[in-house]
């Protein structure tokens, strides 16, 4: 899937999902190193962990971040 993010420097996040379990993430712009840290740490685990970890993270003074449009793009998969 692809998700338009909002609020982030990363303009789409692609997602690969195979029966619950994160497969591959990759972050379109925004901070390279982070998002693949943020991808590597996702990787096999299943979509409500990661949810339950990333969701609410803020980025500086914004009300986001890219893991935390990570979480929301995951949410729209339950």
């Amino acid at each position: 899937m692809n998700y338009k993010t909002q609020g982030t420097c990363s303009t789409d996040i692609n997602i690969e999902v195979e029966n619950g379990i994160v497969k591959n993430i990759e972050f379109i712009k925004g901070c390279n190193g982070n998002a693949k840290g943020v991808a590597a740490l996702a990787k096999d685990r299943p979509i409500t962990e990661v949810i339950a970890v990333l969701e609410g993270i803020k980025c500086g003074q914004r009300e986001t971040s890219c893991p935390d449009q990570l979480a929301t793009a995951l949410k729209t998969l339950l």
